[in-house]
């Protein structure tokens, strides 16, 4: 056979065999293209809502480029050390159903979609017409900006809901209410006269849950109890235990005590006494 005759049979073009060969390494090649351009861009089709970790990210990168908080990441996925991601990791962005809360009344209404109407009209307030998703765009606004824009809010006299330390503060942006550290069984008390608009656990990310409705259409949250000590429209005083400090639906032993008005978070540290 000559060297032009050998040349063609071994073409992929006249054998059969080879011309598999070329098939399935192209097939294989451009697999592994196509995946690691997904990988490199973070996005996964198919799963809207969803991150996957590439090399270099940090929790608080991918917080800040979904604008969420590192604490809703964290809650959201479960995660036990925020501080250790593997590339090809898949993450939650997006809340779970019904945790993407914006109003006092979406906020009970969303926590209590399977429960009775009592919760619902314990909740009913006109904040509903002011309700605005608080992150429809990725670009983050200066607390300062969003509260100027907004009218005064008035004075709640409110007392503290747990004794600790502040582990997380509130920035009107990532962190819409304060963390405070604690031990086990330790007891969460009302910031002020109200009464339970909701007690329970179906809010996740929230764990054991309770929220105070107040005059002058303010709310405020209580959230990762171990114990709930209160039921829903039961008259509270100020400074009643409602709960105990517990873990559930995060990390640690913590308190995350969240203030509203009119469905908007506000600072709660304005509004409680120095300590």
């Amino acid at each position: 056979m000559t060297a032009s005759e050998d040349a063609i049979a071994t073409s992929p073009a006249t054998n059969p065999a080879r011309t598999g060969t070329w098939l399935r390494v192209g097939r294989s090649w451009l697999a592994a293209v196509l995946l690691l351009s997904l990988v490199a861009c973070g996005s996964v089709p198919g799963q809207q809502g969803y991150h996957r970790v590439t090399r270099g990210d940090t929790l608080y990168s991918i917080a800040r480029q979904y604008n969420r908080s590192v604490d809703e990441l964290v809650r959201w996925n479960r995660l036990s050390n925020p501080n250790r991601l593997t590339a090809g990791q898949l993450l939650r962005v997006s809340p779970p159903d019904g945790t993407d809360l914006t109003g006092s009344d979406q906020l009970v209404s969303s926590a209590r979609t399977s429960g009775t109407t009592a919760t619902q009209k314990a909740a009913s307030s006109p904040t509903t017409s002011r309700s605005v998703p608080e992150r429809s765009s990725r670009s983050k606004q200066p607390t300062t900006h969003t509260q100027s824009s907004r009218a005064a809010v008035p004075r709640i006299a409110l007392v503290w809901p747990a004794d600790g330390r502040v582990i997380r503060e509130f920035n009107g942006s990532s962190s819409k209410g304060i963390a405070i550290a604690g031990n086990a069984g330790a007891p969460v008390r009302a910031a002020a006269n109200g009464t339970v608009a909701y007690a329970g656990n179906q809010l996740r990310g929230y764990g054991n849950l309770v929220i105070l409705k107040h005059s002058s259409n303010f709310i405020t949250i209580y959230a990762h109890n171990r114990k709930l000590l209160v039921k829903e429209g039961q008259t509270v005083r100020q400074g009643q235990t409602i709960a105990e400090m517990g873990d559930t639906d995060t990390n640690r032993v913590q308190l995350y005590f969240e203030l509203r008005h009119d469905g908007q978070p506000t600072n709660p540290m304005s509004m409680l006494p120095p300590r």
